[in-house]
């Protein structure tokens, strides 16, 4: 039987609301906590259509699908987390609310639960900072979109015990995702490489070495990745991206982490992927529709 049987995820945005569906079809009763209500119906809504999506595809049945829905209930307080052996925290990267949410998770919650943090820059040690029993905390960094990602990072700071590593890895069990454990790094293993990657595939497009189809086509068939640089920066969130870039640039003090200026543009142009349906790619209910045309237009206008 699993040690884990209730678990709250705070933070109800794209990676909240994915870790709880996956969360909740591994058997573990989870609460979404968010203060935004519309957040809250809208990551019910989100995880609606992935069950439908997932039925339809024949991957779990009907059934399986109104189990796993059950097992997801929503919440504004954090109060809610009294009786949870496991925290997930997803929200924004921002260092002093993750410190605020994790200092309360510490105080409410039993000496045995696991506490976790989503983050893919931000340095756990400084997270865990906020909390006294820092033994228990850990990174546990997902990958979007969770249900299909097999990997979960595991990240450590020199503070942490070796019952939340198994714990960790008994969890990444549980989920059916193969782990890795690294050590608290900026970008740990996986965002320093695919933040790397992603913005020369950017600086590429910007210099005109290739499109935007053939520079993903290129990772894709030369180098076997399931999906191009661009397509995942789309799928990840272009001020996702220039977040982490602008972040990775200032902690290693290394000018490959320098964002390029039409990444910038993008954003400022409110061009984000697939939240908001333009990034690289135009993109309507998750599927890409092919190279963004509000792209093309940048570009003439640069």
């Amino acid at each position: 039987m699993s040690q884990f049987n209730r678990a709250c995820v705070v933070g109800a945005g794209t990676m909240g609301h994915g870790i709880a569906f996956v969360l909740a079809q591994s058997g573990i009763n989870v609460t979404l906590l968010d203060r935004d209500q519309a957040a809250l119906e809208n990551a019910l809504a989100n995880i609606e259509h992935l069950l439908e999506s997932e039925v339809l595809k024949q991957k779990i049945l009907i059934e399986d699908a109104h189990d796993i829905r059950a097992r997801i209930s929503i919440g504004r307080d954090l109060e809610e987390l009294t009786d949870s052996d496991l925290m997930v925290e997803a929200v924004s990267e921002d260092i002093e609310l993750k410190q605020h949410i994790f200092s309360i998770a510490d105080a409410m919650m039993d000496d045995d639960a696991l506490l976790a943090s989503n983050t893919s820059s931000l340095s756990i040690s400084k997270i865990a900072d906020a909390v006294v029993q820092k033994e228990r905390m850990l990174g546990l960094h997902f990958f979007n979109p969770p249900h299909v990602m097999k990997l979960l990072e595991i990240v450590v700071h020199e503070d942490v015990g070796i019952k939340a590593i198994e714990d960790a890895k008994a969890l990444a069990l549980l989920l059916r995702k193969e782990c890795i454990v690294v050590n608290d790094s900026p970008g740990f293993a996986t965002s320093r490489l695919g933040v790397a990657l992603s913005l020369e595939a950017i600086r590429m497009l910007e210099q005109g070495v290739a499109n935007v189809m053939d520079i993903d086509t290129a990772m894709k068939l030369g180098y076997g990745h399931p999906m191009g640089p661009l397509m995942l920066t789309d799928w990840v969130g272009l001020d996702v991206r220039l977040a982490i870039s602008e972040h990775l640039a200032k902690s290693l003090d290394s000018l490959v982490f320098n964002p390029p200026e039409l990444l910038r543009r993008l954003v400022r142009a409110g061009f984000l992927g697939k939240k908001t349906g333009t990034g690289f790619y135009e993109w309507d209910k998750g599927r890409h529709l092919g190279v963004s045309q509000s792209l093309m237009e940048l570009f003439l206008t640069a």
